[in-house]
């Protein structure tokens, strides 16, 4: 049970800058059928919150207006139809909303245990970018030992974990950055070709490092006029999974390429679907990727921790994309 009746919470009245991040009180909420009730240690920073947060990306239906999509902490309370088993259990977990805050409610299908081998911060920097990595590279692409996947913004959340998951599922990766330190940076996780955007043409690098062949899939969250050019990267049965539009959300597509290469283009969003399909992307994270976490062979890259009344500052430090893997709030203790 829990004695106090409110929490703090980050849940702006409008939307606006980063300033608008500023701790308010809000009810704790209460677990449902199905449920969890965290008490948050630390909350993982994603592009899509600064979206909403500026009014342009609202929670799905039903979601909290509290911002945040991942948790870690520790289980303080349980719904209907939950093993009263996981009270006092460390988990992390991907949430529709409601991280930013000293309490979370959390579907108990998508939560994993925190295995000593993580700390909070590190355990709330995993399940957004664990559950879009896998289930957009491994169920979506297909991919398969020995192909070869092209990732864009290769320092992101997105593109460091791809790159983890690369290494540990003999795959070579190929990753785009904005700047020859972060190229550098790429390079030092893993990645096996880090091509500056600015200074260099992708295609070409591609082609010159498949030795003109391409690659097997492109992971692309830029759309917009990357989407052509992305296509040309590709090899004969390649695959073009989209997860953002952060440069454009229409593209010019060359249809008689796609019919003469028998190219397959798809994406998909992970926010609005649904808790069963979560879960199940959940059970199977258990199942392959969970053990190698919990052996210490995969952990997320850490760019930086902001207290949990420092927000803004986090949300500065991502939209201004000198971040190299995950930003994190802490809220409660992280030990």
């Amino acid at each position: 049970m829990i004695a106090a009746e409110m929490m703090l919470a980050i849940d702006p009245d409008a939307p606006g800058g980063p300033e608008v991040l500023v701790p308010v009180a809000r009810p704790i909420p209460q677990p449902g059928e199905g449920e969890v009730l965290v008490r948050v240690a630390a909350a993982g920073i994603n592009r899509p919150e600064i979206l909403q947060r500026q009014g342009k990306y609202p929670p799905p239906q039903g979601a909290p207006s509290i911002l945040g999509m991942e948790i870690a902490g520790t289980v303080v309370g349980v719904g209907a139809r939950v093993n009263e088993s996981l009270l006092g259990q460390p988990v992390c977990a991907l949430i529709a909303g409601g991280a930013y805050a000293e309490y979370a409610v959390a579907p108990a299908g998508q939560c994993l245990a925190v295995p000593p081998a993580l700390t909070m911060v590190e355990a709330a920097a995993m399940p957004e970018t664990l559950f879009t990595v896998w289930s957009n590279l491994f169920e979506r692409a297909w991919a398969g030992p020995g192909e070869t996947v092209l990732v864009h913004g290769g320092t992101s959340g997105i593109g460091t974990m791809a790159i983890a998951l690369a290494k540990l599922f003999d795959l070579k990766i190929i990753v785009t950055a904005g700047s020859d330190a972060k190229c550098a940076a790429a390079r030092a996780l893993g990645a096996d070709l880090a091509i500056n955007y600015k200074t260099q043409d992708f295609v070409e690098e591609v082609k010159a490092f498949t030795g003109g062949r391409g690659v097997e899939i492109v992971i692309d969250m830029v759309g917009g006029d990357y989407v052509p050019r992305n296509l040309q990267c590709l090899a004969e049965e390649g695959r073009h999974v989209s997860i953002a539009v952060q440069g454009g959300a229409t593209a010019t597509i060359p249809l008689w390429d796609v019919m003469r290469r028998r190219l397959t283009l798809t994406g998909s969003t992970l926010r609005p679907r649904s808790v069963e399909f979560k879960s199940l992307v959940a059970d199977e994270l258990r199942r392959t990727v969970w053990p190698l976490v919990a052996e210490g062979k995969l952990k997320p890259v850490i760019d930086r921790t902001y207290p949990f009344a420092e927000a803004a500052e986090a949300h500065r430090r991502m939209e201004a994309g000198a971040h190299v893997g995950k930003i994190v709030l802490t809220i409660w203790d992280t030990l």
